[in-house]
């Protein structure tokens, strides 16, 4: 698969401090950082930000050794049970110790039908809808420059027509519908931050979600990116569905984060169960034979999208095995050993997608190099510099001492 676009090809002046050329000099390029988005649900790091300890501190680190991007929990009914009392505090720190380890963090989600606040019932739609703006003004606003990419609002295509249970998000989906109610939320949030991603986020991938799509881009949605989840407990979607849905979802010439990925390494659910969330088990464990068949299917599927122009994030949504459903869905098992489908994906991420190579200047100063696009430290002779190589324009760079 030709994944050259995700390289840089670029001729560089390297120079000192003082303009002079860098003339028959090795240059080390050692990547620091990926600009695409490898990513896990880092609900993992809440109870290790805020309490510590040997056993969180490992699980978080085996996390920062395979990923530059993470999602925290903004489900409303958690966030803010009862009104005007949050838990800003705990999503801060996590959120501020990611960025402070070089991961972007996303907050999800802004508005959804499922985890609402129950204390929204009481009041009338129209009030509904103005404390669910308030919402969106208070958590980007109050994050902005920590959390600046959000999935604004989560699976609208079930949304007006959701009938578990009755609560207040649907009540006001299905009195405005669903392209006005996605127009206001996605117009709050980016007039809150004009510069944040803004995601519209389902696990709908019929022609439905192409329609809603549609109909916000025509309605002058400032959608960001399409968020698409992946959420495979009953089986591997395979080579052909998924080109299939990327064939589909690039005709919108948007970028698309597949946001909610989960690969089962043990027992596949059954075919029958149409709400994943009606598998209900005590136990669910992790099979060698299912391990090995999990690391090869997260290896074929993150090669089809990181070779695919649009693609510009994968999201894991569980790391450690037991989490949603008890399913065995981790990257690591119950107990934090790693699973054959970290140990791949480390060496997929470290290695073959990444660029630790030394060039030699000519008598001009200039190398070209080929390089995965990122963060670099480039060093030679006891001078250093920290670029960023994105695009394929030549550069000059000045290394300093020190």
């Amino acid at each position: 698969m030709d994944i050259s676009h995700r390289k840089v090809h670029k001729r560089i002046c390297f120079q000192d401090e003082q303009g002079n050329a860098l003339a028959g000099k090795e240059i080390r390029i050692r990547q620091v950082g990926h600009s695409f988005l490898f990513g896990c649900g880092a609900f993992d790091f809440m109870p290790y930000v805020m309490k510590g300890g040997e056993e969180y501190k490992q699980l978080t680190e085996s996390w920062l050794a395979l990923f530059n991007y993470g999602t925290l929990p903004f489900y409303w009914g958690n966030y803010e049970p009862e009104e005007g009392k949050t838990d800003k505090e705990m999503l801060m720190k996590t959120a501020q110790y990611l960025k402070s380890r070089g991961v972007k963090v996303k907050g999800h989600p802004l508005c959804w039908h499922t985890a609402c606040a129950d204390w929204l019932m009481r009041y009338d739609n129209e009030t509904i809808l103005r404390k669910q703006l308030e919402r969106i003004e208070r958590e980007v606003t109050g994050f902005k420059g920590v959390i600046d990419m959000w999935d604004v609002i989560n699976e609208v295509v079930i949304m007006p027509i959701f009938d578990k249970y009755d609560n207040a998000i649907t009540r006001i989906c299905k009195e405005k519908g669903r392209v006005a109610l996605i127009r206001e939320v996605f117009e709050k949030a980016h007039a809150c931050n004009p510069e944040a991603v803004l995601l519209l986020n389902d696990f709908n991938t019929s022609v439905n979600y192409e329609i809603l799509i549609d109909g916000c881009l025509n309605a002058g949605v400032p959608l960001s990116a399409i968020g698409i989840q992946s959420h495979q407990h009953q089986g591997y979607w395979g080579r052909e569905k998924l080109e299939e849905v990327l064939d589909r979802f690039s005709v919108f010439s948007l970028p698309i984060h597949f946001t909610e990925n989960t690969l089962i390494s043990g027992e596949i659910m059954p075919a029958h169960i149409v709400d994943l969330n009606d598998w209900q088990v005590d136990e669910w464990p992790s099979t060698p034979e299912g391990e090995e068949r999990q690391a090869k299917e997260i290896e074929e599927m993150y090669r089809i999208l990181f070779a695919h122009p649009l693609v510009e994030a994968i999201t894991t949504w569980d790391f450690k095995d037991g989490a949603w459903l008890h399913a065995p869905s981790g990257f690591v098992r119950e107990d934090h050993s790693e699973k054959p489908s970290y140990q791949m994906l480390k060496k997929l991420i470290g290695e073959e997608w990444h660029t630790d190579t030394t060039v030699k200047t000519d008598a001009s100063g200039y190398a070209s190099i080929d390089a995965f696009k990122g963060e670099y430290n480039l060093c030679t002779e006891g001078m250093t510099a920290d670029v960023s190589l994105t695009d394929s324009e030549p550069v000059l760079i000045n290394m300093k001492r020190g």
